[in-house]
């Protein structure tokens, strides 16, 4: 139990901050829904755990898909998933997949996170963040960091990926680097 609850700390993160991004690239104020999210995310976390599955939460490739399409219609996202399913059971169409060239997925994966990084960014400027206090820029440049290089610890039995890490890190950078600093 003490090397998966961390976890949720990592998940409760990451599914606050798509909210936020979703937030600004809609320019509505979401955070009336963040209990809602919260709540689906444990409920599809116990199932996936039913299954012997791991923590879920929702994804920022989406968000990539959705700065880039403007579209942000939870209907079309729900059509798309049952798509997929479907589409997932046709050996044919995984094999089809399979003839898309490496360098163009690997080019599509740069788009998408890089503008998962944008957004980030985007939503810094709208929030006004003064990055000209040096714990601000010093936790958000070893953050971006360590999650772009996928920084893995291993403590004990216990595997903390790139998110992970990059996560608490953020959590403790910041607030060691706050301990009698007045510009903060």
């Amino acid at each position: 139990m003490l090397l998966i609850a961390p976890v949720a700390i990592v998940l409760v993160a990451e599914n606050l901050g798509h909210i936020k991004a979703i937030g600004v690239m809609t320019g509505r104020n979401l955070d009336p829904y963040i209990g809602r999210a919260f709540i689906g995310d444990g409920v599809a976390t116990m199932l996936s755990a039913s299954g012997g599955g791991t923590g879920v939460t929702t994804y920022a490739e989406n968000m990539g898909v959705m700065a880039v399409t403007r579209i942000y219609s939870t209907l079309i996202f729900v059509v798309a998933a049952a798509v997929a399913i479907l589409l997932g059971f046709s050996p044919k169409f995984g094999a089809l997949i399979l003839t898309i060239p490496g360098p163009v997925i690997g080019g599509l994966t740069i788009v998408v996170f890089g503008l998962i990084a944008a957004t980030a960014g985007r939503i810094w400027v709208q929030n006004h963040v003064d990055f000209s206090s040096s714990r601000n820029l010093i936790t958000v440049g070893a953050t971006l960091t360590v999650a772009a290089g996928d920084l893995t610890l291993k403590l004990g039995g216990m595997t903390l990926g790139g998110i992970g890490t990059a996560t608490f890190g953020c959590i403790l950078l910041y607030h060691l680097l706050g301990e009698g600093n007045k510009e903060a």
